[in-house]
């Protein structure tokens, strides 16, 4: 593996790539305002003709993801496609409906997300009533801890039910604030003994997802070696890539904001994670 490179913007390294896959929230966006340098940067790699896929861990369908673009400054010239953990999550529900299910996420600000069982059939009932469970996160993100769930998740684990787990992230930068997702959940999950299904990053089912947005916008598909994957989570943007064998680039504006040295924090929170990307930049630009 070669050594960590810092490049100063993307420019600098665009002409060995022919695709590039992005994370979303904290890289293009922090849930309240877009990063324009981001925008910029991916809307001029596509002025050279190349694709960019968007591939994000929201637990909505690609619609409900894109939907969020322009009230907050996304602009629709930097990306081509999103390939969403919701829509991953969709083809694994389609084969457990109509279960029923038990929903981890359940408040009024949950509604804009139950786009994700539209036209699927899927039920959904009681602790003791369930087949599966399907965690789209803490009922009150800004509010609730997951250690708050822990009785709960007890009670699911006892009955041998599989989690599919719709948000794999522990954690999403909102703003100045950190607020925790579906993947907290299923870590605790997965501690007490439960069996957890993650359809997205870093496991297969979403670039699968993202490689056929690819194809069907690419006359030739870009040889695998030519896509680099862009994104601010090490457990789950870096390790994916890494276990696509993909090169990947790391950017700073996401969960782990540095606070000191950005190269030297960098390769720290690297070594804890122990992933290893090919590029690290403080924000994309």
């Amino acid at each position: 593996m070669t050594d960590l490179q810092f490049p100063q913007s993307l420019t600098e390294i665009h002409d060995r790539y022919d695709a590039i896959f992005c994370d979303v929230w904290g890289v293009i966006h922090n849930g309240r305002r877009a990063f324009d340098d981001a925008c910029d940067a991916l809307a001029n790699f596509r002025r050279a003709g190349k694709p960019v896929i968007l591939i994000t861990n929201a637990p909505v369908q690609a619609r409900d993801v894109e939907r969020l673009f322009e009230p907050i400054g996304v602009r629709r010239d930097c990306y081509n496609a999103i390939a969403s953990s919701g829509d991953a999550t969709r083809l694994v529900l389609k084969d457990r409906a109509p279960g029923p299910a038990y929903r981890l996420g359940v408040n009024d600000k949950w509604r804009s997300d139950d786009g994700l069982f539209e036209d699927l059939g899927l039920e959904f009932a009681g602790v003791d009533e369930a087949e599966f469970i399907i965690a789209m996160g803490l009922d009150d993100p800004e509010n609730d801890n997951p250690d708050d769930y822990r009785d709960l998740l007890i009670r699911l684990q006892s009955r041998n039910l599989t989690m599919v787990c719709a948000n794999p992230d522990i954690q999403v930068r909102v703003g100045n604030d950190l607020q925790w997702c579906a993947g907290a959940l299923a870590r605790i999950y997965e501690e007490l003994g439960g069996e957890v299904i993650y359809p997205g990053k870093p496991h297969d089912a979403i670039y699968e997802l993202a490689r056929r947005h690819l194809s069907r916008i690419s006359e030739r598909p870009a040889a695998e070696h030519r896509i680099l994957a862009i994104g601010d989570g090490p457990g789950t943007d870096i390790l994916g890539a890494m276990n696509q064998n993909l090169d990947s680039l790391y950017v700073g504006t996401g969960i782990n904001m540095s606070e000191t040295n950005f190269e030297d924090d960098t390769r720290n929170l690297f070594s804890r994670y122990g992933v290893m990307a090919t590029y690290a930049m403080p924000g994309l630009c």
